[in-house]
């Protein structure tokens, strides 16, 4: 008897996605991404943050990019049933990590960049498995590698002071924020054409 394997397609592919899912999924990505690059802004310009404002501030974009995940999962029906799931997991975990951060900011510095750690590490993944076949693929790659190396240097330093976790935390989110807008930019513009000539 033959052994089937199932491979869970987990991409996300514009080739068949509708022209208003790839509007949606370049606003979603887009969005995120001018969150993180203004977040990181915000934290890198303001040093002397305490702990309680580095909490609320990552809560609100680990919160906000969560929802976003959330409603990538549940609209973009073109996208394959495992990116659809993946979003909407990653989005319930980034919404739980958000309101943690929000709700307790002034728990230990070494709890704060457990869960900064865990969330990127988890969002770094998923960007890795949930790539584009078009010219957006490598941005998406590079966004994953730079979340997951992020999470794992704050995971496995021993942050000992606000500043060093400013430092990293927004030095990762501009950079992310960065990518992520040319990531949205690039997504689908090979379809772009196709609808113009269909």
């Amino acid at each position: 008897m033959p052994s089937t394997v199932t491979a869970y397609d987990l991409s996300l592919d514009a080739r068949a996605l509708s022209k208003s899912e790839i509007t949606g999924v370049r606003l979603a990505i887009a969005g995120t991404g001018l969150l993180a690059l203004v977040v990181g802004i915000v934290i890198l310009v303001w040093p002397d943050t305490t702990v309680a404002v580095l909490g609320v501030l990552f809560g609100l974009y680990f919160l906000i990019s969560g929802i976003v995940h959330v409603a990538r999962g549940l609209l973009t029906k073109g996208a394959s049933g495992g990116s659809r799931v993946l979003n909407i997991l990653l989005g319930v975990l980034l919404v739980v990590g958000g309101i943690v951060a929000i709700r307790n900011p002034l728990d230990s510095l070494a709890v704060l960049g457990l869960l900064i750690g865990i969330s990127w590490i988890v969002e770094g993944v998923a960007a890795l498995v949930e790539t584009s076949p078009d010219s957006s693929r490598w941005f998406g790659t590079v966004f994953g590698a730079i979340g997951v190396v992020a999470g794992v240097v704050v995971l496995f330093s021993p942050v000992e002071s606000v500043t060093i976790l400013v430092v990293i935390g927004g030095v990762f989110l501009v950079l992310s924020g960065i990518v992520q807008l040319v990531q949205a930019f690039m997504f689908g513009r090979g379809q772009d054409a196709t609808f113009d000539t269909a």
